[in-house]
């Protein structure tokens, strides 16, 4: 990991550690219905002020808390067309293979990425350190991903580009020996 990204996982660290306070809570509207109250919104006062930790304008992550459930989403880094396509390949896998992952969900937010929702049922199941140290894990991972198959894709290119180069370079060659040959002799 980076010296400068460190920090900015620290801090999303730190952040959804004490976020994930989450407790068994029933809907105050409809009886005998426990909804995700961060995606339900049927109350107020049982929702959270949303935060947001951001590296620069395009890399942040978005964490939304109630009293039962927690969700996160990441802005993953692009810099360029190719990340950006790249990132957006990525997710799509990911989320097309969202009953694998647990916590995944299947849209992200609006000028996210990619979206996790943690209820109070995951954190009665799953060890909350090991929840926090997932989403820190995915975060070094996909970045890290991201950036070994920009790298594959400009080797690639340059292998295709060198050899459409020598077949250009060996035709020019050949078409300038042939107008050589039939103008001087």
């Amino acid at each position: 990991m980076s010296n400068t990204l460190r920090p900015y996982l620290a801090a999303v660290r730190s952040t959804l550690t004490a976020a994930l306070c989450l407790e068994n809570f029933s809907s105050q509207v409809v009886e005998r219905h426990n909804k995700p109250e961060v995606e339900a919104r049927s109350s107020s006062e049982v929702v959270m002020n949303p935060l947001i930790i951001s590296r620069n304008e395009n890399e942040k992550v978005l964490i939304e808390p109630s009293i039962n459930s927690i969700r996160i989403s990441i802005k993953i880094k692009q810099a360029d067309e190719i990340e950006t396509i790249l990132c957006k390949k990525f997710t799509r896998f990911m989320m097309l293979r969202a009953e694998n992952f647990i916590i995944l969900r299947r849209k992200p937010i609006d000028g996210y990425n990619i979206s996790f929702l943690i209820t109070n049922f995951h954190t009665e199941q799953m060890y909350k350190h090991k929840l926090v140290d997932f989403i820190i894990q995915f975060m070094e991972d996909v970045d890290r991903e991201i950036n070994e198959m920009k790298l594959s894709i400009n080797a690639r290119a340059r292998i295709v580009a060198e050899s459409y180069l020598f077949q250009v370079r060996e035709t020019i060659l050949t078409n300038l020996w042939i107008f050589y040959l039939l103008y001087h002799y």
